[in-house]
């Protein structure tokens, strides 16, 4: 009988070839960049993971030069007991590290303002605006300027600079389309906004990458990055259908909890403001509307009192009974010198000017 390491050791060679052969079907969406973002960000990862390594690579290497130089059995090593310290070593393990971590610094400050993936991208071409509205489980994608929609698909011209908006009608979600670059998340009464470009023509897979339930696995889509002309022929195409995306549309769609994966379906044309009725449904109600400051008070516009929590507030319960606008000398009596009616709404609402900034 083989003994189990003699197997280990046999079996190792085989085992690693295997993995390199199943390996080379992966599709390294990552380092394989279609879109300007990607490949900034790519060159990003690369660049730290050098960076990082001229600490780790030295460290394993010295790690293994040691241990073979002073094993027990070296006797022309040399033998030190009493060693405790040295400058040179110091210097080095110090002096090195905190070089690297500061240019780490420096690339994460000016790489986090330059993929900004609020920032819109410098272009010549007329940037698409698409709305991506995540469902259970399934995406729906809204074309305003075209007044188009589709389901589990993505169209648009290369080197055209994609302007997303998102937003959740369930549970928060995640859009990536690893080709292109930066993932955001989508969260329901919230609007997150995403840029990027396709600088080559291919159809490129988008998913979901954050779990949201039973059906995550199969939410995901095809970008297909075309001509001008062929992107001009798909909105033919799509206005075509009879179909059209208007509040009961979106209904019956979101209703539909989908565990296999949605087909792609389009809508000829849409209901204007469906993504801001969306995002309004969850929005809810505990928010200040219309709030201005003119630099003594605030003014709430449209409010009703009962709402901003001022039901029953009286100058007696704010503390300033005796307070008439027409004795002056009685307020001043009272030490309250300066305090006219036109400053009691301001003294009313001390202590809330935060609220809703």
């Amino acid at each position: 009988m083989i003994p189990l390491k003699t197997l280990g050791r046999l079996l190792r060679p085989g085992l690693i070839v295997a993995m390199a052969v199943m390996m080379t079907g992966c599709d390294w969406a990552l380092f394989d960049p279609k879109g300007q973002i990607a490949r900034d960000e790519l060159t990003l990862l690369i660049t730290c993971t050098v960076l990082m390594l001229l600490v780790v690579i030295p460290v394993i290497i010295m790690t293994l030069v040691f241990a073979w130089k002073y094993r027990a059995s070296n006797t022309k090593a040399r033998y030190e007991p009493n060693w405790s310290h040295s400058t040179a070593i110091e210097v080095v393990v110090w002096s090195i590290p905190c070089m690297i971590i500061l240019v780490l610094a420096v690339l994460t400050w000016r790489s986090s303002h330059a993929l900004d993936p609020y920032k819109p991208l410098e272009s010549d071409t007329k940037p698409v605006v698409i709305e991506a509205i995540s469902l259970d489980w399934k995406w729906l994608f809204v074309y305003p300027e075209e007044n188009i929609a589709v389901v589990n698909e993505l169209t648009f011209p290369v080197d055209a600079p994609l302007n997303f908006k998102l937003t959740a009608d369930t549970v928060m979600n995640a859009f990536f389309i690893p080709h292109l670059g930066s993932m955001i998340y989508s969260m329901a009464g919230m609007e997150t906004k995403l840029h990027l470009i396709a600088n080559e023509a291919g159809s490129y897979e988008g998913r979901s990458s954050h779990y949201s339930g039973a059906g995550f696995s199969k939410m995901h889509f095809t970008a297909h990055a075309v001509s001008n002309e062929e992107y001009q022929a798909w909105l033919a195409k799509v206005r075509g259908d009879a179909k059209v995306m208007d509040q009961k549309a979106f209904t019956e769609l979101s209703a539909e909890r989908n565990h296999d994966w949605h087909p792609v379906t389009y809508y000829g044309s849409t209901e204007a403001g469906l993504f801001d009725a969306i995002m309004a449904k969850h929005a809810g109600e505990n928010h200040h509307y219309g709030m201005k400051h003119d630099g003594k008070a605030m003014s709430h516009e449209g409010m009703d009192p009962a709402a901003m929590g001022h039901e029953g507030m009286e100058h007696a319960a704010m503390g300033h009974e005796g307070h008439d606008a027409a004795a002056p000398a009685a307020a001043e009596a009272d030490g309250h010198a300066g305090h006219t009616a036109n400053e009691q709404p301001e003294a009313a609402h001390a202590g809330h000017g935060p609220s809703g900034e």
